[in-house]
């Protein structure tokens, strides 16, 4: 075939390449359930006909006029289906979070002007039917699950006639590498959401770009897990790459069974976000702090082996004798829980920490984190797995293809095909963020040995005391964070005369110290106000305070209860922190500290 323009041209690449048995897997009556390359390219053509026979169009239109079909939907095959169907109709695919709350869906419908919306579940079947009323574009929804009283989504593949599978193929060659391919709306820690533009060729110059700097090798026999939500743009853009690269895709269960299914998949790859290793690995810290004797002394001293480990430059004999032997005793728990498969891991979506880089690494789980934004597809940068080609603390060098320049404030400013188009009918905020092509990501960084690219903090995050001296908080809460007896922390003290934080302690781990210490642990509102409990974590945080400047240090702090998540409003379904919600939802506890 010619060479690919669209993103669905992925089925007939594969097809020519490398047939699948499993281009997608997902569990299904407790067994695994494989899609072919011919199956799914049939069920996208299918269903393309399908939504063509309801009247569904969107060639050679405007993209205000063009229609708009919202998905809301675990990750599962008929996800990407849809989604490939969807373009090929001239459509345009609007992906919404399944945790996302029933106000925000009515203003991204009724902004976008939704026609259809596929779902997931009876759950959200009924979110959508209750806010139905208020949104005048939205015709019909569809189910993936069965439900009574639905439309099932198979009516639509089964409607397929003759004339209208005919059409497809008409339908098809009228789609333009520069069509709009997708508006994901990004949740944002502030504000209403913002509809971002992507086209075909945007995310597929981001697909090859990517493909071609870590580099995604073609890999028939390579299995990934996908479980990070696919209506995120990092799960989406990588999920062709597995098709662009023969890598058969098995969705996870929920993200409660990730750990079985692991042992049943055995993949080769995987992506996730920072929040999800943290908890990985907290887990892992959990059960080694619940060894005796010298087991757990065993344990830890692997543990502290693996935060020296440094891929750019050897330790030595002694350390690598040491580190063999910690990777026959200890990591391979490590790689067992992952499937001991693992060939690599990319994280992406916030800043991970670089002590779980080193320790996985030390673990032979290669860890490799990317960065980039919704606006950009979205990969700046990625680590590489060429030999130094990583960089441990870096989000790796810039991918072949796109131009990357540093504002005077140290701003990231891309410019490429990998660009978006622009905000959905909001001209005035592109014209604030893309700038004579530039694509002004909102990011502050630098550049390590010329080619590495470090993320120091975003910039609208950055605060000033009263003092006038900035403070850039992200980088202080990913050292805290490295201690695991803090699960989740946000620094504080814009305006006010000195550094504060709102601390979540471990409470997994805090129960063992208390037990170790003789201290009795009932509940968490009562341990957190234990004069002992508090002067721990002061000695905590006073060490930490070591790594900062004086301006930076955590003067002042207040123990929290309850983890902050998506389902209490405190958390982006990225597992962002929406600072601005936490510091008016904790505003007392913050005025306590400066009291």
């Amino acid at each position: 075939m010619s060479e690919p323009t669209r993103l669905f041209d992925c089925i007939a690449y594969q097809l020519e390449k490398f047939p699948k048995v499993d281009m997608m897997a997902a569990k299904d009556k407790g067994q695994w359930r494989k899609y072919s390359t011919k199956e799914v390219g049939d069920l996208v053509n299918r269903l393309t006909a399908g939504l063509l026979e309801i009247g569904v169009s969107g060639n050679d239109m405007t993209t205000e006029h063009r229609d708009k079909i919202a998905i809301i939907s675990g990750n599962r095959p008929e996800w990407l289906v849809t989604d490939m169907a969807v373009q090929q109709s001239g459509a345009i695919l609007v992906p919404i979070y399944p945790t996302t709350n029933p106000n925000e869906i009515e203003f991204i419908f009724n902004d976008a002007s939704v026609k259809y919306v596929f779902v997931n579940n009876e759950e959200l079947l009924n979110r959508i039917r209750s806010i139905q009323k208020n949104i005048p574009s939205l015709k019909d929804i569809y189910t993936f699950n069965e439900i009574p009283g639905a439309r099932h989504w198979s009516e639509l593949l089964d409607s397929a006639s003759e004339v209208s599978i005919r059409q497809v193929e008409i339908s098809r060659q009228n789609i333009k590498a520069e069509d709009l391919a997708t508006i994901i709306y990004t949740s944002g820690t502030t504000g209403v959401p913002k509809g971002v533009m992507l086209s075909h060729k945007n995310i597929l110059s981001d697909i090859f770009f990517s493909k071609e700097s870590f580099p995604f090798d073609d890999q028939p026999e390579f299995k990934a897990l996908s479980f990070l939500p696919l209506n995120h743009i990092f799960e989406k853009t990588v999920s062709y790459i597995y098709f662009y690269s023969a890598i058969g895709i098995y969705f996870a269960e929920s993200l409660d069974t990730i750990g079985a299914n692991l042992q049943e998949v055995k993949p080769q790859i995987f992506t996730a976000v920072p929040r999800l290793l943290e908890k990985l690995f907290e887990r892992m810290m959990s059960q080694g702090a619940k060894l005796k004797g010298i087991k757990r002394s065993i344990f830890f001293w692997a543990i502290e082996l693996g935060k020296k480990y440094d891929n750019r430059k050897s330790g030595g004999f002694f350390y690598n004798m040491q580190l063999s032997l910690a990777n026959k005793i200890v990591f391979n728990q490590f790689r067992n829980a992952l499937g001991n498969n693992i060939k690599y891991i990319v994280v992406g979506g916030a800043a991970c920490q670089e002590r779980l880089l080193r320790i996985f690494n030390a673990a032979r789980l290669p860890l490799f984190e990317g960065y980039g934004p919704t606006e950009n597809s979205p990969v700046i940068a990625v680590n590489r797995r060429s030999p130094g080609g990583q960089k441990f603390g870096t989000v790796g060098p810039v991918i072949n293809g796109i131009q990357v320049k540093l504002a005077e404030d140290g701003e990231i400013c891309v410019r490429g095909d990998t660009v978006m188009v622009g905000y959905f009918k909001r001209p005035d905020l592109t014209a604030e963020t893309v700038i004579d092509g530039w694509l002004h990501t909102g990011d502050i960084g630098v550049f390590e040995d010329g080619i590495f690219l470090r993320i120091t903090d975003r910039k609208k995050e950055l605060f000033k005391t009263s003092g006038g001296k900035y403070v850039a908080p992200a980088a202080i809460e990913n050292k805290l964070k490295e201690s695991r007896f803090i699960e989740q922390i946000i620094v504080v003290g814009s305006e006010r005369k000195f550094v504060g934080a709102l601390i979540v302690p471990s409470f997994s781990n805090l129960k063992e110290w208390c037990k170790q210490n003789n201290i009795p642990f009932t509940t968490n509102e009562e341990i957190i106000r234990d004069p002992q409990v508090i002067a721990f974590y002061k000695q905590l945080v006073e060490n930490y305070n070591q790594n900062f400047n004086h301006v930076e240090q955590i003067k002042k702090f207040e123990l929290l209860p309850l983890e902050w998540s998506i389902d209490t409003g405190e958390m982006t379904p990225k597992l962002s922190l929406k600072r601005k919600v936490i510091m008016e939802k904790f505003n007392n506890s913050i005025e306590r500290i400066y009291s």
